[in-house]
């Protein structure tokens, strides 16, 4: 697709516009593979189509071409830069040998999985003047013949998968309000299900669904229910309008029961002082019925939040043993610093387990799985506060992974890190636009504490065995890590997301690292695994940027330090020699 001049100078910058706005899309030689429900719900082992793979959201390959005898040999198959900056942030989607991957300011490229070669690429013309919080996105969704793509000003984005051409266009809300979407959408039987940030400015969250062939809009449910509905009665007046509980990552899927879960982020504003009550269903999980948008059940890890910890990851959809007996769980690894394992039918609770300190819970009911908070560590309108986790969380929304042959649960875990809000101002509610928080920005990128013992570490890796709700090895970084995780059936773990740039693979048994190599930029994309001719490949991409940036901002501040990380994109595959 050849794009006019001033579309690629938005995109690409001055320097890059001459040589890429040139260049037509190459052509494909074999036809593009349709992407059947039959495909999504049992992909092939080479294939990765959607944000986790597979609708359980486990994060694993079943390729074990791989394995911690010759991961060692693992050598660059080849590289491609986006020429963007910015945290790139994309899962590289691959449907048999064809791989999409996603940019800063919503450029969507497909690329011979094999060889690296451009086949097209696509770039989002913005509208005049449209402010991005977090010009970042996390991959594409397949279904059918299209690719689909989510935006920061707010829209679902359908594009030809064999040429790149934009198919349509709908609005998820009106950006003006200061909706945006970065997630990499999820495709469901003929659906595509979707939500938006926007909880800082404002916005009031929800899950969308559209018609995957035409772009109509099926169903909307809120994130944040009003007067009259269940739920309604723990927000104040009209409070809910501006209530958060965005839907910022991809959901999961259960085939068997119909069902999508949901996980969503904190209530607005971040001063709680005039929102009372728990605040439904921020920082929940939530079960929606795929057909309806009905909320099923849910489940809410920290009421009425002040902390700033979404919990916008949808929890992993892991059949094992639990307590010696076989169970469909919910498991969620909290930004709260805490391993959540449910029973997914009902989303009933049944075990909380620390994997990061948490200062404020003082305990957690053993039936209901609620939270009591310590009052002293609450920031607000009347008192600073220090806190820990911070607001990055004992894991942001890095996703976890699972794997079915170690029965090991893995979590991209920080440790020691805390923060400190001062006191804050409740909002006025009727404010038109800008920040709905109730802190200044300078409150907020300079809130990084950390506890004594990040002396030691911050960043750690860690493996659970949910059976027994212990931890069976953890593996400790010096400063804090950013990463999605990749197991394979090689039993082989991948993760980036540190400042060093380096990307590792460890044996996901016992934590030894066996591999690493050092990457342009620091690695805070979701890293993949796909086969092409027979050979496995694993894939991820640099950018290093947003939050993982200002976490380490945050730490040098503290430690009177200044650290460098390259910001360009690029991707780069990787097998063995």
């Amino acid at each position: 697709m050849k794009l006019d001049r001033a579309s690629c100078l938005r995109a690409f910058g001055a320097l890059s516009a001459a040589l890429l706005c040139a260049q037509p899309a190459l052509a494909q030689t074999t036809a593009y593979p349709t992407v059947t429900d039959a495909r999504l719900e049992r992909p092939d082992a080479g294939d990765w189509l959607m944000y986790r793979r597979t609708y359980d959201g486990s994060g694993f390959s079943p390729l074990k071409q791989i394995t911690s005898s010759n991961v060692s040999h693992l050598t660059l198959a080849w590289s491609l830069s986006t020429d963007l900056l910015g945290a790139h942030e994309t899962t590289a989607i691959v449907n048999h040998g064809r791989m999409f991957i996603t940019t800063p300011q919503n450029n969507v490229i497909a690329l011979d999985a094999k060889t690296g070669t451009q086949l097209w690429r696509y770039a989002r013309k913005y509208p005049d003047g449209l402010f991005q919080l977090h010009p970042t996105n996390r991959g594409v969704a397949l279904y059918g013949d299209y690719v689909y793509t989510a935006t920061t000003d707010c829209a679902l984005v359908a594009l030809d998968a064999a040429t790149g051409k934009e198919v349509w266009s709908v609005a998820l809300d009106d950006y003006k309000t200061g909706c945006y979407s970065t997630l990499a959408p999820l495709a469901v039987r003929g659906k595509i299900i979707l939500g938006y940030s926007g909880g800082e400015l404002g916005v009031r969250g929800s899950v969308n669904a559209f018609d995957a062939a035409t772009g109509k809009r099926l169903w909307k449910t809120y994130t944040v229910p009003g007067p009259g509905e269940p739920g309604g009665d723990t927000w104040k007046g009209d409070s809910y309008k501006r209530g958060g509980g965005s839907t910022w990552i991809t959901g999961v899927y259960d085939p068997a029961t119909n069902t999508t879960y949901w996980g969503t982020g904190n209530p607005g504003p971040w001063v709680a002082d005039d929102r009372l009550g728990d605040n439904l269903y921020t920082d929940s999980t939530l079960a929606l019925d795929a057909d309806t948008g009905k909320i099923k059940s849910y489940h809410q890890y920290t009421p009425h939040d002040s902390f700033d910890w979404d919990e916008v990851s949808a929890p992993l959809l892991i059949d094992t043993e639990v307590d010696g007996k076989l169970t469909r769980t919910a498991t969620h690894a909290g930004r709260n610093g805490y391993l959540w394992i449910l029973n997914r039918d009902r989303l009933k609770f049944l075990h909380a387990y620390s994997f990061a300190n948490n200062n404020v819970f003082t305990s957690i009911d053993p039936k209901t799985g609620r939270p009591t908070v310590d009052e002293s560590k609450r920031p607000g309108a009347h008192q600073g506060a220090e806190f820990c986790p911070g607001i990055g969380g004992g894991k942001d929304w890095p996703p976890e992974a699972w794997s079915p042959q170690t029965k090991l649960f893995y979590i991209p875990a920080n440790d020691n890190l805390c923060a400190y809000l001062p006191k804050g101002q409740v909002p006025d509610e009727n404010q038109k636009g800008g920040f709905y928080v109730g802190y200044e920005a300078d409150d907020i990128f300079g809130s990084v504490r950390t506890a004594p013992g990040a002396t030691d570490h911050i960043g750690e890796l860690q493996a659970w065995d949910l059976n027994t709700g212990k931890k069976v090895w953890q593996h400790n970084f010096k400063t804090h890590l950013w990463s999605p995780l990749l197991v394979t059936a090689g039993d082989i773990l991948f993760a980036g997301g540190t400042q060093d740039r380096q990307f590792r693979a460890f044996n996901a048994r016992t934590g030894d690292q066996l591999w690493s190599f050092p990457l342009p930029s620091g690695a805070i994309g979701v890293p993949t695994s796909f086969e092409v001719d027979g050979q496995q490949y694993i894939a991820v991409t640099t950018g290093w940027d947003l939050d993982a940036r200002g976490v380490q901002n945050g730490l040098d501040a503290i430690n009177k330090t200044k650290t460098v990380v390259p910001q360009g994109g690029t991707i780069l595959v990787f097998r063995l020699q």
